[in-house]
């Protein structure tokens, strides 16, 4: 009786401080992954990447205390010129048959206002893996009127410099800036 009632015990405590997580996955056709250079110093050039995956692990119900992965296939660059995005994917710039893959891994977040944060984390481009640090605002959670799933939008923004990953190295900043900006607009369900 004694070793039943202690091992309840035991249980008990074990359970109460043990976090619930829940997985969230990026739903594709409601989910971008897009950047931003500037070309020759007065435009402006947008592409995308088309096939990726983000998988958010959060206990929180706000994602204050999120851990986000993302994986995208390099070759599936997209800025509607094929021959700038055939030349993107050579070793010129990303060197896809080489380097397949982008990744990001978080480490840590820390909240800046309500529902936004400053997320950093592990970028690997063209084999080369860098700490970055990002801008992610929650925008809420609803119930998918199609669906009936739950899901959560996030959006993440920040800058990077294309020379700390070494790629398009031969093209100076003032053919294209070396400044790059990044945004993720997803719809995550959760699973």
């Amino acid at each position: 009786m004694k070793k039943t009632a202690m091992l309840l015990s035991v249980l008990f405590v074990l359970t109460a401080f043990t976090v619930i997580s829940t997985t969230w996955k990026s739903d594709p056709p409601n989910s971008q992954l897009s950047f931003t250079v500037k070309h020759i110093g007065i435009n402006k050039i947008s592409g995308n990447f088309t096939d990726f995956n983000v998988t958010v692990e959060s206990s929180k119900p706000d994602f204050s205390d999120a851990v986000i992965t993302m994986k995208a296939k390099t070759a599936s660059i997209n800025t509607f010129v094929e021959a700038r995005d055939n030349h993107l994917r050579s070793a010129d710039f990303f060197d896809a048959a080489k380097y397949p893959e982008i990744t990001f891994t978080s480490t840590s977040i820390k909240p800046k206002d309500k529902n936004e944060y400053k997320i950093t984390g592990n970028l690997t481009m063209h084999g080369i893996t860098k700490v970055v640090t990002l801008e992610m605002e929650y925008k809420g959670t609803v119930k998918d009127p199609m669906s009936k799933r739950t899901i959560a939008g996030i959006t993440i923004e920040g800058d990077l410099k294309r020379s700390d990953f070494n790629i398009g190295s031969k093209f100076p900043d003032n053919i294209i800036s070396d400044k790059v900006e990044i945004k993720g607009h997803g719809e995550f369900i959760q699973q």
